[in-house]
């Protein structure tokens, strides 16, 4: 019989600090969006190009978790903190899966999170996580591990 999986839940600490790498990172892609498109408005005569950036942070934040976790499960800030979004049995998850688990961090983050304390607490789950069945783990050591059958060669070697 096979020998169960662990699986380390990642801390609420560090889901919060992935959460504000993220946040910081797609704000100042959208504030330097908005600066080009202040710089075009002025020079076009138009000021009304750059509202629309104010009302876009829920929906770029919503596309890149969306995107980024449903290709490999990590964000950047997930990265950073070496955590991922994963199914329940710890396996990646899929674009459709990400969507709705991205939807209450992008777009109801204090009642996604309240929910999840008072009725998950204990599993460490946000609602979005429990609808749509994913955990956010630490990154597994063997998971990032250069794999045995393969040998880099480095440019200083040759």
């Amino acid at each position: 019989m096979a020998r169960p999986r662990t699986i380390h839940i990642a801390s609420w600490d560090d889901r919060f600090l992935a959460w504000l790498v993220d946040v910081l990172l797609v704000g100042a892609v959208l504030s330097g969006l908005g600066e080009v498109a202040g710089v075009f408005s002025l020079v076009t005569g138009s000021l009304s190009v750059t509202t629309p950036f104010a009302g876009l942070n829920g929906l770029a934040l919503f596309a890149y978790w969306t995107v980024l976790e449903g290709r490999q499960g990590q964000s950047a800030g997930k990265m950073v903190m070496d955590i991922a979004v994963r199914d329940e049995r710890g396996d990646l998850i899929d674009y459709g899966t990400a969507a709705i688990e991205s939807f209450g961090k992008a777009f109801l983050l204090p009642l996604d999170c309240l929910i999840g304390w008072l009725a998950y607490e204990e599993e460490g789950l946000r609602l979005f996580n429990r609808l749509s069945s994913t955990i956010v783990v630490e990154v597994d050591e063997e998971e990032t591990a250069r794999p045995d059958d393969v040998e880099y060669v480095y440019p200083s070697e040759k």
